[in-house]
């Protein structure tokens, strides 16, 4: 095909310079003598009738009127040829008279077969290209593909292992699954087809156990990978269900290096049976990329995130802050079904009270039956979910530094993806930050769910929430602490899961007692649990036991031990267990009280305040039930009892360096007391102490360096006086 040279627009050559016509000597025009030639044999008359005037002249020939002559020069583009002569495919210059370039000529096709290949995917007469396993005396066995060899007759053959080679296939004997090669005749270039087994894609949900013994191809993301004495097991996701695939290979050995967690892959493989669980061992795993993993992402994304919405389901009492806070807790409910679906673990931090312990049992109750729905590990419940308590109401740096190095750990280890974090009675105060800020370097998604006071609220955010993806609160939505986190807990649990809702209708009223919360909310929460069996005594009871066995289980879950107590499982060992260790725990309380009691300063201050001060450190025992937080309280219990509710009582307990302290609602009420403020107000005052701490409104802690404990205290105890 012929093309026009763009260098010299077809000519062949380029000017380069001019030069005056030496005919013409510039004029443009014939001279005299040059007329007299031209009318040569003309008449006379008629020469007259042609007069030389500037109208009558003749262009001079050689420059054709113009006066000068152009130097031109061959165009080196195309050799003069003014075009050139290019594939009519791919436009490539080629020489004459040829149409089509080498690359563009008809080759012969050598096909490269796909690992998944069968002896139904040959072809005979064609020709591939394969690599010799096996050399006899008789000829070389060649293999096609993984499961697929032919042999190659031919006398003293001079090939090695390892080497590939090009062969046609002369004979398929199918029902023998035997294929007979030849030498391929192929010379020189050809055209090289990578050709893939022909199966339509499987959705994960749709293997049953019907389809064993077939063949499958499946397209997900790689959630974990982990490495056994055997094969390697990809657990891979799709947007309907999870499943195994069995990589085989040299026993122990890492199987497909390059496939990493979070890359989306396509596996062949036929299906079976493992420990009663489906199971695909694979023929081949394929990482897909570009615009096939662009769109199976958004697929399984626009899947999972239509999966993960929880259901909408009405809020358990009659609140206008729960109302309020029903899309904070829909969104939490959210990020937690995602994290299921999506493969990731969850570790849920709670604070070790029976508030917290209420919280963090309702999270699991509901999570626990998706995971086993989801997931084929029969340890899913295990592998994906952790719950552990927290001995401080906050996210502390001893907390961030285990979970941090656990999440690392197992990425590192098992392939897992980094987990959702789920702070429940913690999360949302000032002391939460820098673990927060830790966790976010990280990346790793985090809900909170609490009620502790979380700093001023401007147009409904806070502090923390730089760090938190949800934050469920009831001050964000104008309401307190008087809603506690095991009844938020209660709320997004069923929101995760609507078949738990029955069996957990009770925890939101022992969490209100465990608490002492006072509020509409509250009352009706422990009504509630009235309905179903358990009347104010009985959460009473089960709330104090909780605090006792969370003592000794420290940084242990104790789901079975936990679930007795709460009443989820066995009623007649909840009955006995509850009574043996409420029975204990109130022994130990009595015989805390009496040595704490006769050593206590109470002063009724002039503003009508009655002021009690303890030094647990010399007048409390050490090391048992009850800690030095929960002293204070029972001494605050005592204390309201013998003045009564309605009177502002303030208890506060000491050790060399931290004060636990209790104050009535009657404080809060008259005096808008606020222990946060408090706290806030004395960290600037002595900035040498290094204070902090706070809590609820009227129940919290305070820390500060030993040195200076007399003087943070007297301050405290000012504080206090001059409430008005």
């Amino acid at each position: 095909m012929k093309k026009q040279c763009t260098e010299c627009k077809g000519k062949g050559f380029r000017v380069i310079s001019y030069k005056i016509c030496e005919s013409c000597h510039g004029t443009g025009v014939k001279d005299e003598v040059d007329m007299k030639k031209h009318f040569k044999g003309v008449s006379n008359s008629a020469m007259k009738r042609f007069e030389l005037d500037e109208e009558q002249e003749v262009p001079c020939s050689a420059c054709k009127g113009k006066g000068e002559i152009e130097l031109r020069e061959k165009c080196q583009e195309c050799q003069g040829k003014g075009e050139f002569n290019v594939c009519k495919k791919c436009g490539k210059e080629i020489d004459f008279p040829k149409d089509l370039c080498e690359n563009c000529q008809e080759k012969e096709k050598v096909y490269v077969l796909h690992s998944a290949c069968t002896i139904d995917d040959l072809e005979t007469g064609a020709h591939y290209k394969g690599k010799i396993t096996r050399v006899e005396n008789y000829g070389v066995f060649v293999s096609l593909s993984k499961k697929l060899y032919g042999l190659l007759r031919t006398d003293k053959p001079d090939y090695n292992v390892g080497d590939e080679i090009l062969v046609k296939i002369i004979e398929i004997k199918r029902n023998r699954g035997e294929v007979d090669l030849a030498l391929s005749s192929i010379k020189g270039t050809y055209e090289l087809i990578k050709l893939k087994r022909n199966i339509s894609r499987t959705k994960i949900g749709d293997i049953t156990n019907k389809s064993m013994g077939k063949v499958v191809r499946i397209v997900g993301e790689v959630i974990q990978i982990q490495q056994t004495s055997g094969p390697t097991i990809f657990t891979i996701s799709d947007e309907t269900n999870t499943t195994w695939v069995a990589a085989f290979d040299e026993p122990g050995v890492r199987v497909y290096p390059n496939i990493d967690v979070g890359n989306i892959v396509e596996a062949i493989g036929e299906v079976s049976l493992h420990g009663g669980k489906i199971q695909i061992e694979s023929e081949s795993i394929e990482r897909l990329r570009g615009k096939d993993a662009t769109e199976s992402r958004k697929l399984i994304d626009d899947a999972i995130d239509k999966r993960a919405e929880p259901e909408t389901t009405d809020i358990l009492i009659e609140s206008e802050t729960l109302y309020r806070l029903r899309e904070r807790m829909k969104l939490a409910a959210k990020a937690i079904r995602r994290a299921v679906f999506d493969g990731r673990s969850i570790l849920v931090r709670h604070h070790a009270d029976a508030d917290g312990i209420c919280a963090g049992v309702a999270i699991e109750k509901a999570v626990i039956p998706l995971l086993k729905e989801m997931n084929p590990d029969s340890d899913a419940e295990w592998h994906y979910f952790k719950r552990a308590p927290s001995k401080a109401p906050f996210y502390e740096i001893e907390d961030v530094v285990k979970d941090l190095s656990f999440a690392l750990e197992d990425l590192e280890r098992h392939g897992q993806k980094l987990p959702l974090i789920v702070l429940l009675d913690n999360g949302s105060t000032e002391e939460d930050l820098l673990a927060l800020m830790k966790v976010k370097i990280y990346d790793i998604e985090v809900v909170v769910v609490d009620h502790h006071y979380p700093g001023e609220v401007n147009q409904g955010r806070v502090a923390v929430d730089e760090y938190v993806d949800v934050h469920v609160n009831p001050y964000l939505e104008g309401g307190d602490s008087q809603i506690t986190a095991g009844a938020l807990a209660v709320e997004i649990a069923k929101m995760i899961n609507p078949q738990v809702k029955d069996k957990l209708t009770h925890l939101p009223g022992i969490a209100a007692v465990g608490d002492h919360a006072r509020s509409d909310e509250a009352q009706k929460y422990i009504e509630m649990a009235s309905n179903k069996g358990y009347e104010l005594e009985d959460l009473e009871k089960i709330a104090t036991t909780i605090d006792f066995e969370a003592f000794y289980l420290r940084f242990m879950n104790g789901r079975g031990i936990i679930d007795t107590i709460l009443g989820l499982s066995n009623r007649e060992k909840h009955v006995k267990l509850v009574d043996a260790l409420y029975k204990e725990s109130q022994k130990r309380v009595e015989s805390q009280l009496r040595a704490a009691i006769p050593n206590l300063k109470t002063q009724e201050l002039p503003n009508g305040v009655v002021f009690n001060v303890l030094d647990v450190e010399k007048y409390a025992h050490k090391f048992t039930f009850p800690a030095p937080g929960k002293t204070c309280g029972y001494v605050h219990d005592h204390l309201v009892q013998k003045y009564g509710e309605e009177r502002p009582i303030i208890t506060l307990s000491y050790g060399p360096d931290f004060s636990v302290i209790r104050a009535t609602d009657a404080v809060n009420e008259t005096f808008g007391f606020n222990l946060n403020n408090i706290v806030s107000k004395l960290a600037k005052k002595i900035p040498e102490a290094g204070i902090d701490g706070g809590g609820h409104e009227c129940a919290g802690s305070l820390k500060f360096v030993e040195g200076l404990s007399k003087k943070v205290l007297s301050s405290f105890a000012a504080e206090i006086a001059s409430l008005k």
